[in-house]
């Protein structure tokens, strides 16, 4: 069963009483928004979500919701309100409550708001063994909310990694009284190979699948978060002209593994897929825009499934190839890149599901639209609901992002109906 039982876990994060820090995702009983409380119950940081006309809220004197139903929250959906910063630290706590031993994180990936590139590529810390998930930070500083996440985090310290708790990627500022370890790279193609690297030293392996992405757009690169975060294949990149030293250096060391490129030839051209063809055998998984790419993507699978069959991974095979109901889906809008990245542990525990792009914040895209349509609307029989497989939509953004109006769409599509004649 799919991401059924997470949403009604995270209420439970606002009550948690004995970590130093909670991040609840906008729900009600939490004073909305991303609110980020200190022990003693002052405020750290809280960002109140907008209220949308007809969300349900309610106002108070002051005039902030106090019930944001069902904007943070349907039945079929939870949504992560804040920015990209905000995201991280809720989706980190979503994964790791951090509430009782056991549960929280052996370790984070740090990485500045500067670099979306070495944001994405860092999700492959998110497989195992390290089970990192990214939080952000602004160049120079360690931001209020990422500094109270990690305390309420308080990574356990990675074996792999020499007991470190927290992998600093790039530019970005050290946590104090956390055992850290630096990767470090002066361009986004040296950053991605060098945490390529860094996860082949501490695991002893090279794999055998690597995704390649354009670090010039990022629409159609951001897809890979999610996948690199479950299977823990790393992330390179190329330019629309060339394939970069550095990523011929990480290819040639993988000993010509298979490469998906993601994007279409008007942003990875055929040329560059040619030089790629040098270091491993290449297949592209495209569509015509960031969305289309991200669905083709969500039922990929290589090899490829038998045609008119029922498909589904297989061990051994590339791709999420999730054609069916009872999954997770994360929807994040293309302009922010940085979302995949805080998003991506979703896509590693829980309902496991693919990362789904939308383009503008009122209008599901029909390549989206379609895909629930013919896959993720779950269907029951004589035996009534309570034996379907059930989805779960994670909306990642304010409503400036994705709208109620489509939080509602989605919701009523990943809802379970009767199946014809079957009562």
């Amino acid at each position: 069963m799919a991401l059924r039982g997470r949403s009604r876990t995270l209420p439970a994060l606002c009550r948690q009483g004995a970590a130093v820090a909670v991040v609840a995702l906008g729900l009600a009983g939490c004073g909305g928004g991303t609110h980020l409380a200190s022990k003693t119950g002052s405020t750290s940081t809280s960002v109140t979500p907008p209220v949308s006309g007809g969300s349900g809220a309610v106002q108070s004197a002051s005039g902030q919701s106090q019930l944001n139903f069902p904007m943070v929250a349907t039945k079929n959906t939870t949504r992560a309100a804040g920015n990209a910063i905000q995201n991280a630290a809720a989706v980190a706590l979503a994964v790791y409550p951090s509430a009782i031993p056991g549960t929280h994180p052996p370790g984070v990936a740090l990485v500045s708001t500067s670099d979306w590139q070495a944001a994405i590529a860092a999700t492959s810390l998110m497989s195992a063994p390290f089970r990192a998930p990214v939080l952000l930070s602004r160049p120079g500083t360690l931001t209020g909310t990422t500094r109270v996440a990690l305390h309420s985090l308080a990574p356990t310290g990675e074996r792999s990694l020499g007991g470190a708790q927290v992998v600093r990627i790039g530019s970005v500022a050290s946590a104090p009284g956390l055992r850290s370890t630096p990767i470090a790279g002066s361009d986004p193609y040296t950053l991605a190979a060098s945490i390529d690297h860094f996860e082949a030293q501490a695991t002893g392996r090279e794999s055998g699948d690597v995704v390649v992405a354009s670090a010039d757009s990022p629409g159609f690169a951001m897809p890979a978060a999610g996948w690199a975060a479950e299977s823990g294949d790393p992330i390179l990149y190329v330019n629309s002209h060339s394939v970069p030293g550095p990523t011929v250096a990480a290819l040639q060391a993988h000993h010509h593994p298979h490469i998906y490129v993601l994007g279409p030839p008007s942003v990875i051209p055929g040329s560059v897929l040619r030089k790629l063809g040098h270091y491993g055998t290449v297949k592209r998984i495209s569509g015509s825009d960031p969305a289309a790419s991200s669905v083709a993507f969500a039922g990929y699978r290589d090899p490829a499934c038998p045609s008119g069959q029922p498909c589904g991974h297989v061990p051994h095979s590339f791709g999420w190839a999730i054609r069916s109901p009872g999954h997770a889906y994360v929807l994040i809008n293309s302009a922010d890149p940085l979302d995949a990245a805080a998003a991506a542990p979703l896509s590693s525990a829980g309902g496991y599901g693919p990362q789904l792009l939308v383009q503008n914040a009122n209008t599901l895209p029909k390549s989206v639209l379609n895909y629930f349509l013919n896959y993720a609307t779950p269907g029951y029989t004589s035996q009534g609901p309570t034996s379907a497989v059930y989805n779960h939509g994670w909306l990642i953004g304010p409503t400036s992002a994705i709208s109620l109006g489509m939080q509602a769409q989605v919701d009523s599509l990943l809802e379970a109906v009767p199946q014809r004649g079957g009562g």
